[in-house]
């Protein structure tokens, strides 16, 4: 898998980390910080329609309850994460993988180019 942060599926989105697969699988991971943190977070759900899988990532101080069942879970801390809860496959229509994928190219791209050359990013 290959990430990217602060990734935006969509206007008004934009995930903490979208990871892509050698065989095209898209996975999105939302980083909690504590209670508070979750409970203000409203959008969380329209990020399912744009990926494949859904994990939460928190560390082990954090209430793990409050997750849905549904969705899967990461625990970590500055050094490693594990997957704790595998999340459950719900694939994308391949029009929607398409466009993800590109998306995901693109971006990548820009934050390459950008790093080899700065005055790059005032073109995007």
């Amino acid at each position: 898998m290959v990430s990217i942060e602060e990734f935006v599926p969509a206007r008004g989105l934009r995930v903490d980390v979208i990871a892509l697969g050698p065989k095209g699988e898209i996975w999105v991971v939302e980083c909690k910080s504590n209670k508070a943190d979750f409970q203000s977070d409203n959008k969380w759900q329209g990020y399912l329609e744009w990926c494949d899988k859904f994990f939460w990532a928190v560390d082990s101080e954090f209430p793990i309850e409050l997750l849905p069942d549904k969705t899967g879970l990461i625990l970590a801390d500055a050094y490693d994460a594990d997957i704790v809860r595998m999340a459950p496959l719900e694939r994308l229509v391949a029009p929607r993988r398409k466009v993800m994928v590109q998306k995901f190219a693109t971006q990548a791209a820009r934050r390459l180019q950008i790093l080899r050359d700065p005055d790059a990013g005032s073109s995007f």
